[in-house]
């Protein structure tokens, strides 16, 4: 466009502006050439621009065109010059205008000369470069071009102030032997010449598996705060990029930068995100997510060492690793951070309530019973959410009744008392409800009746707790088929009383069915298709991996499991009408019932008067000094244990070598051993 306008504009515009010289302005001035002109103060000179009374021939410069510089003569109406500052000058010029009548104007110097200029020339130049900058940022999927194009491959992971990480071992609770397991990833971080003496090197990684909210993430962090070192945190999705290459070029530069920084701890989060098992990808070995592994695997793992950093990784799924990445010398330790237990969760609880107003008739201890199978983030939801009804309804402590409430909403959701049902409907739902509840009571060898309740929650309109009477790692074929039957009362009762089915059963059915489903295909409880694994939950994601006859074996080996269960429950229910009529009425009247009232309603017939809870104390998470002495306990125990093993096993061998005691005692040693395992395999 300005190349256009220099050609173009030269030879149409008919008023050129001629530059002449101050001795010519003047001469032109005394000769009556130059109706007007003004005068402006500019660097030192003052600059003059006027206009000629006629036009005036003068050659004008068109351009630089092909040939060299040329011009050609126009008529020319405007002129411009410069003259000193000076008096002399100054009076000539004044002196001649006055005599030929000529307008004299004078105008003020231009201050902001300097920054028009540089708006005008500088600017657009400066926009242009941001432009094209930007355009290059976004191209590199920078956001912009924040990090600067040139650090396209760098790693997101900025490594945390140690003095700012507060969180201790104190701080995560229910996980005492994986704090144990850890305090020498610690120790190695405070005294590496500790084990370097003995020629011990430290675990390269450290992988923490478990079900989602089990406080992984909070165990790196609590390791880095009493390392008190450099903590780099990322996910493994952070590593994966459109482009090919950039994840690995993050890795290198996440370890470039933990090197420099040694001893340093790098915490990779989701780690499955990136390592997961090679050869499945779209591009094969050229995969973008594969490469990112590769680097990783060598540079955990190779030519070059990873001398004083230690990686810790978390994930859900640590069976879709690859094998490359969980072997010895890259991850050595594999710590599994289960659901805790009874003891777990009232500790967990313990710590999510040090900064809560409690009342007296708050038992952590109950609240750990009752909540089988939650983990830290719901052990913690749960006190947040009765803070907040306790909040709500105006307390300054937060009571047993918060507690019940929130249990509530965690499991179910919200209550809709204000929903509108019929009486028929409602009288279903109790009945139903019961019927859950007498079938509960009777088979409680496994578990036990909780609370039952017809007040709406979510979508349920009436739910039974039923609560292990402890924690459980085994289920055995007598306890699935109790939990069965119990969630086949419901459906029972409503055959019995109303003599009528109703849809508040599709739930029941699920759970019902699942089991059923699991005992015939992964625990091997069928007779029929006996002691097979023919499903995986874990691995199985393309369907069965089974024929069409074994498939139609296992849908008729479930509906007979779940009739069987029907059958049961309808036996039960129908053995104890009265009692079942006396629980559902009570229902009806009070709407929700605990496990005292129950029992209370089973044995007498009638709701008791009061209840009292039984205090119990809460355990507490131990800080890093007291899980490192009961790991140097455990071990001294075990050396103790093993010297005592050894000491006897010589006593025994001296026995042995007496000819005749030989075959006497090599009897009951035999069948014991074979007894003891009889007994293990029962056992399990």
């Amino acid at each position: 466009m300005g190349v256009f306008y220099f050609f173009s504009g030269s030879n149409n515009n008919n008023t050129q502006s001629q530059e002449i010289q101050s001795s010519q302005f003047v001469k032109n001035l005394k000769d009556d050439k130059v109706k007007s002109f003004s005068i402006q103060p500019s660097g030192g000179v003052y600059k003059i621009t006027g206009t000629y009374r006629q036009g005036q021939k003068a050659k004008v410069a068109t351009g630089f065109l092909i040939g060299g510089n040329q011009s050609q003569s126009k008529e020319v109406t405007k002129f411009s010059t410069t003259v000193l500052e000076n008096n002399s000058s100054i009076a000539e010029i004044t002196k001649a205008s006055q005599a030929n009548n000529v307008k004299m104007n004078a105008k003020p110097e231009e201050s902001s000369g300097f920054w028009v200029n540089l708006l005008v020339y500088v600017l657009p130049l400066l926009l242009f470069v941001w432009f094209f900058y930007m355009m290059m940022g976004r191209a590199g999927g920078q956001g912009g071009g924040n990090n600067g194009v040139m650090k396209f491959g760098k790693s997101k992971a900025k490594p945390a102030d140690s003095k700012q990480n507060k969180v201790r071992f104190s701080d995560v609770a229910g996980e005492e032997e994986e704090k144990q397991e850890l305090v020498e990833v610690v120790e190695f971080l405070k005294d590496p010449r500790k084990f370097t003496t003995l020629g011990a090197t430290i675990p390269h990684g450290v992988l923490l598996e478990g079900p989602p909210g089990t406080g992984k993430t909070l165990l790196a962090k609590a390791v880095a705060g009493e390392a008190g070192v450099p903590f780099y945190s990322i996910s493994g999705s952070d590593f994966v990029e459109m482009f090919v290459g950039v994840g690995a070029s993050r890795v290198r530069d996440l370890f470039d930068q933990a090197k420099k920084a040694a001893p340093a701890i790098i915490f990779i989060d989701e780690i499955d995100a990136v390592g997961r098992r090679r050869g499945a990808g779209m591009g094969g070995g050229h995969d973008e997510r594969e490469q990112t592994l590769n680097q990783l695997l060598v540079e955990m793992d190779g030519f070059s060492g990873n001398e004083g950093v230690i990686v810790i990784a978390a994930t859900n799924r640590a069976d879709v690793l690859d094998p490359a990445l969980t072997r010895p010398g890259r991850f050595d330790r594999k710590i599994l951070v289960g659901r805790p237990d009874i003891n777990g969760r009232e500790a967990i609880l313990k710590v999510h309530s040090n900064n809560k107003p409690l009342a007296n008739d708050v038992d952590l201890h109950e609240i750990a019973k009752q909540t089988p199978g939650f983990v830290g983030a719901d052990l913690a939801n749960l006190l947040n959410e009765a803070a907040l009804l306790a909040a709500r309804r105006n307390k300054t402590q937060i009571d047993a009744s918060d507690i019940d409430e929130a249990e509530d909403r965690v499991i179910a959701g919200p209550a809709k008392r204000n929903r509108v049902i019929s009486k028929e409907e409602r009288e279903t739902v109790a009945y139903h409800e019961a019927g859950h509840t007498v079938v509960g009571l009777v088979l409680n060898d496994a578990r036990v009746v909780h609370k039952v309740t017809i007040v709406p929650r979510g979508r349920a309109g009436g739910y039974a707790i039923m609560l292990p009477r402890e924690d459980q790692q085994l289920m055995s074929k007598k306890d699935a088929m109790e939990q069965m039957a119990g969630l086949m009362g419901g459906r029972a009762a409503e055959e019995i009383i109303f003599k009528s089915q109703s849809s508040g059963a599709s739930n029941d059915f699920e759970q019902a069915t699942n089991i059923a489903r699991a005992m015939v295909t992964q625990y091997g409880m069928s007779k029929r298709l006996g002691p097979v694994q023919l499903e995986n939950p874990a691995q199985d994601t393309y369907g069965p991996r089974y024929s069409q006859a074994t498939a139609a074996a296992v849908d008729d080996e479930v509906r007979r499991l779940t009739n069987e269960a029907h059958e049961t429950a309808t036996k039960i229910i129908d053995e104890h009408r009265d009692k079942h009529k006396i629980i559902a009425e009570a229902l009806l009247k009070y709407e929700t019932l605990d496990e005292k009232q129950i029992l209370s309603l089973w044995n007498t017939g009638k709701m008791p008067e009061s209840s009292k809870t039984n205090d119990f104390p809460s355990e507490r998470a131990a800080t890093f000094e007291e899980a490192k002495r009961e790991l140097e306990r455990k071990e001294a125990e075990r050396q103790a244990q093993m010297e005592k093993d050894h000491t006897q096993g010589e006593s025994s061998s001296s026995d042995d070598t007496q000819p005749n005691d030989t075959s006497d005692a090599s009897k009951p040693d035999n069948s014991s051993e074979s007894d003891s395992q009889h007994h293990d395999d029962n056992n399990e």
